[in-house]
């Protein structure tokens, strides 16, 4: 599991002297028909999925670091996340012997297209297997992290290229080959830097200017989006280019966000529970 590190250069900043911004967000955002959060007004409608690798790959370079082993589970998490957001599937009521999040099995709510091969995929998956299993196991198996040969066919092959493609189709990114002596690459450098730099700009917003110290108070799809960019290890991006001050206070607020205790941010009113049972799978991994 990854863990927030700061740089060498830069020193804690006592939590103390942190200026509390009042939001201005309303709390009780209009929902859609699908139950799926509106988002931003944009024309570009990006999943979380796709939203997590354009904030993981070098805008020049089109590939993400090869150091990063948390992108793969990340980007997994994200699917089970975008689907419960879609109405699509959702966590089993809680009882007496399976209370807490990682115990509970994910169920079919919905299994009608979202339009989306990735989601697809994994919803007939979802909807075949029986008996059901926990969010911590989908992560595994979608992964193809799993010693049981029977359950290799839950794998979702070649995620990054096949939503790196969406991207191109959306004129994020382009796709062009690099040659890295011993073998060819293909790499999707950053065309659309725009839109980059307005999830950049949404991500660093939420934890300083709009800043609400409670996770309930919070956009869903953002407060997802800093969970799996934890996660995959990518949040560096997101606030490297900040001053040094405003890095610091941006690590320390994520860093206590995604060190509350997930079951009981996931017991809070309105709470979307796949969120919460997503980190908690990534906290025990």
């Amino acid at each position: 599991m990854t863990t927030l590190t700061h740089r060498t250069r830069r020193t804690e900043v006592s939590k103390s002297s942190e200026k509390k911004v009042e939001s201005e967000e309303d709390t009780n955002q209009e929902r859609c028909p699908d139950n799926e959060d509106p988002g931003d007004s944009k024309d570009i409608r990006l999943t979380l999925m796709e939203e997590v690798l354009l904030l993981g790959l070098k805008d020049k370079e089109g590939y993400t670091s090869f150091w990063n082993d948390c992108i793969s589970s990340g980007l997994r998490g994200g699917i089970l996340i975008e689907l419960a957001m879609r109405g699509r599937i959702y966590l089993e009521p809680p009882t007496m012997r399976k209370k807490r999040l990682l115990d509970r099995k994910v169920l079919l709510k919905s299994d009608s297209p979202t339009g989306d091969v990735l989601l697809d995929e994994t919803l007939k998956h979802i909807k075949a297997t029986e008996p059901t299993e926990t969010v911590q196991t989908w992560i595994e198996l979608l992964t193809g992290e799993t010693w049981n040969p029977f359950k290799l066919q839950y794998q979702l092959r070649n995620v990054r290229e096949r939503i790196a493609k969406n991207l191109v189709e959306k004129g994020i990114l382009t796709t062009e080959k690099q040659n890295f002596l011993l073998f060819d690459m293909t790499t999707h450098p950053v065309t659309n830097t725009t839109e980059k730099q307005r999830l950049v700009k949404k991500l660093q917003d939420s934890v300083l200017e709009r800043w609400v110290n409670d996770p309930q108070r919070m956009d869903r799809r953002t407060l997802a989006l800093l969970v799996l960019a934890h996660s995959s290890d990518v949040l560096e991006n997101v606030f490297s280019c900040l001053t040094d001050d405003k890095y610091d206070v941006a690590m320390n607020r994520t860093k206590d966000l995604v060190e509350l205790d997930p079951e009981v941010e996931g017991t809070k009113h309105n709470a979307t529970e796949m969120i919460w049972a997503v980190l908690a799978a990534f906290n025990k991994s």
